[in-house]
């Protein structure tokens, strides 16, 4: 007898639910990376004596980010489900997930992008100034380009994150895998269900985490001496 997993409902449930992942995580991220992006930027280069000083906006921004970062996901689901309202029309399904997941995502790759830029020699920066270029010239000819593969590394830890997370909402309605492996792996005591999504899963996050290792190391230029 085939396991219950295999069955034509089952098929197709799981077929669905990855779908609805891939475009919680996929637009959760994009529009994340539009906000974490230049905030990153921000406050990697607006500290006192930086190239666009400005510490109280800095520290300002800055405590907003922790504070986002600091509260545990399931919490912040929970806790905007009024924004996720007012911005979705609905607090359940897979459109209103991706907004928790996009206020979570936000910060994180804000302080990812900021570690990648600070980790760029401080050498460069000092000749490009040097040359006569403007702030926003270093940043856009000299920070981004040679923070480029570490920024692609954060950014895959950041949908490896987000691959997590769209689990996590599943248990309060918000589709995907999540929500097929409660709804039939545990509520129906189905653990082959509950098994297949988990393996579903790794594989997800093992093939993001591959392609990102892969491009970081194309774009990484001392990798190819």
């Amino acid at each position: 007898m085939w396991p219950e997993v295999f069955s034509p409902q089952i098929l197709k449930l799981l077929v669905s639910s990855i779908g609805q992942t891939l475009y919680m995580v996929g637009v959760a991220g994009l529009i994340g990376t539009l906000i974490g992006l230049p905030l990153g930027v921000f406050l990697a280069t607006s500290r006192r004596g930086e190239l666009f000083a400005a510490p109280a906006i800095n520290n300002a921004i800055g405590l907003v980010v922790n504070a986002a970062r600091s509260t545990p996901f399931i919490i912040l689901v929970v806790a905007i489900v009024p924004l996720t309202r007012l911005i979705a029309g609905t607090s359940i399904g897979t459109s209103a997930a991706i907004v928790p997941l996009t206020i979570a995502a936000a910060p994180f790759i804000a302080r990812v992008i900021e570690a990648a830029i600070r980790g760029v020699d401080q050498g460069l920066i000092e000749a490009a100034r040097a040359m006569g270029a403007t702030p926003l010239q270093i940043v856009q000819k000299v920070l981004l380009p040679e923070a480029l593969p570490a920024i692609v590394s954060a950014l895959t830890l950041t949908v490896v994150s987000l691959i997590g997370y769209s689990a996590m909402v599943g248990a309060v309605g918000g589709g995907g895998l999540g929500d097929l492996g409660i709804r039939f792996g545990y509520q129906r005591f189905m653990p082959d269900v509950m098994l297949v999504v988990v393996l579903v899963l790794i594989v997800l996050v093992q093939g993001v985490q591959s392609l990102g290792d892969f491009l970081a190391r194309r774009l990484d230029k001392r990798a190819r001496f």
